[in-house]
């Protein structure tokens, strides 16, 4: 769920809001040329993939970023980061040893 959540371009620009401050929908909605009943969607596949955390207040939800929820992002980077580093070690090595 959190890489579908990551997909799309609209919710990538929701967290880069939401890492700012916490919002409401309407706070969010206002900054996008679409409908409420769009933003709260895109929330939801965000709260679904624990990219954020959503907190009722009174008659309010109000939105703020999970950055615990970009765990297994960070982890799946980190495999190829590692993954790219052990080619890149293993070239250089090749390289050097062809040109004793």
């Amino acid at each position: 769920m959190t890489f579908r959540a990551l997909a799309d371009p609209t919710r990538r620009d929701i967290l880069q809001l939401l890492a700012g401050r916490e919002m409401t929908i309407a706070d969010v909605a206002e900054r996008f040329d679409m409908t409420r009943a769009a933003v709260k969607k895109h929330l939801t596949v965000l709260s679904d993939g624990g990219l954020i955390t959503v907190e009722t207040r009174g008659r309010t939800r109000v939105n703020r970023i999970n950055r615990t929820g970009f765990a297994p992002v960070l982890s799946w980077l980190d495999y190829f980061d590692s993954f790219w580093d052990d080619r890149l070690d293993a070239l250089k090595s090749a390289i050097e040893k062809d040109r004793q």
